[in-house]
């Protein structure tokens, strides 16, 4: 495998780059995870500074001014290259919204720039604003990760380093994965994850359109009856199943604790045909390996998990609990998936169905979560993706081999 220059170290110095011209095998990547076992990650959380400067107000800008205003900051401004249309969004009313030739060198050269875009690599964003005259550009999850004593949210979470264990049980996964993209969007994941650099392979694409359903999964779209998706938001995976199957699924099981997100999957139902939402049962629960009551987080959206900084106290549910035959299972659960797996396990067992699982929000994914799966399911095949930059977006997928 040949390495396109060495790693490099630009701006703050804090983030890191390194490119490679195809893909790895299994022994090139036990190789590249040595490197990453032995190096130094030279970026820490980042505290926010006032007033909060944000690039990007798409989805992702949305959700940090959500983010935001839980913890009582208001944003100054946005800088955006479709400032126009966004300046229309009632969501953005009473913001500065600017596009980026309009913003004054003194604020570049003040301001903390908070990245807000997953959809592209963050190396050549942070190249591209430090050439415009910004001096301070981090990823939002850096900011997000010195607020955890207040918020859980942990998608941009620092892994320690890794234990003689750890290497081994990792290098184990990267070695079991059905083709050479896993092991590179696994490594890709790692490196952010463990050293801050952002890791790019020739030809390996990160894709945010097919997330929990990719090729693998869509042509098997006949065979797959029965849906359970386990951390349901507000419905969007679910209307996507069910889009998939040009409504003509046997059933959905749309599983969600967040009592504000679930008031929004009912009301998803209730505009739906009839005899749609009538195969559409939602389940005001949270997904665990027993039933046990934890605090829970309520209120944040997508972040909405058990956590100590919760004030409601939750009781989790096993899925073998709700006695279901699925085809196909999503778990999305902000750190919880190995859990609700260990409580999934008869299940999974009994129908062999499809599983794509967030891996994330927690050290679980280094190789936990994957882990599990490897060693618990026979005859399957497992396969990760990318979906989203800046270590977000991995999602496992675990295929009955019977199926093809």
């Amino acid at each position: 495998m040949r390495e396109r220059g060495p790693a490099v170290l630009t701006g703050a110095k804090r983030y890191g780059l390194r490119q490679f011209s195809e893909v790895p095998g299994r022994s090139e990547a036990r190789a590249l995870l040595a490197d990453l076992r032995d190096g130094t990650c030279r970026a820490t959380p980042q505290p926010p500074r006032l007033p909060i400067t944000l690039y990007g107000g798409g989805d992702m800008g949305r959700m940090a001014r959500d983010y935001f205003a839980s913890l009582g900051h208001e944003i100054g401004l946005v800088v955006d290259r479709n400032a126009e249309a966004l300046r229309e969004d009632p969501f953005w009313r009473g913001v500065e919204i600017v596009h980026p030739q309009d913003v004054p060198p003194r604020v570049k050269q003040d301001a903390q720039l908070i990245l807000c875009v997953a959809t592209a690599p963050f190396k050549p964003l942070e190249s591209d604003l430090a050439a415009d005259g910004w001096a301070e550009v981090v990823p939002f999850y850096d900011v997000a990760e010195s607020q955890r004593d207040r918020h859980p949210l942990s998608n941009g979470w620092f892994a320690h380093p890794l234990s003689d264990t750890d290497f081994a049980r990792t290098a184990d996964v990267l070695y079991a994965w059905d083709d050479d993209l896993s092991r590179a969007h696994h490594l890709q994941f790692l490196a952010w994850r463990m050293l801050r650099e952002e890791w790019t392979f020739e030809g390996p694409p990160v894709t945010g359109g097919d997330r929990f359903f990719i090729s693998d999964v869509t042509a098997r779209a006949e065979r797959l009856g029965v849906f359970v998706d386990g951390g349901a938001h507000h419905g969007q995976v679910t209307r996507k199943f069910a889009a998939l199957r040009d409504n003509t699924f046997k059933r959905i099981v749309a599983i969600e604790p967040d009592p504000d997100n679930f008031a929004a999957i009912e009301a998803m139902r209730a505009a739906m045909a009839p005899e749609v939402a009538e195969r559409i049962t939602p389940v005001a629960a949270a997904l665990g390996a027993d039933s046990d009551t934890r605090p829970f987080h309520r209120g944040l959206g997508y972040a909405s998990q058990f956590s100590a900084t919760g004030r409601d106290m939750l009781r989790s549910i096993t899925l073998d609990s709700l006695d279901l035959a699925p085809d196909f299972i999503k778990l999305h659960l902000e750190g919880a998936e190995l859990d609700a797996l260990r409580g999934a396990r008869e299940t999974i067992r009994r129908n062999r169905p499809i599983l794509a699982v967030t891996t994330y929000h927690n050290a679980d994914g280094i190789w936990r979560t994957p882990a599990w799966l490897m060693d618990t399911l026979e005859d399957y095949r497992f396969l990760m993706r990318l979906h989203s930059w800046c270590g977000t977006g991995a999602v496992v997928y675990a295929l009955p081999q019977e199926q093809g």
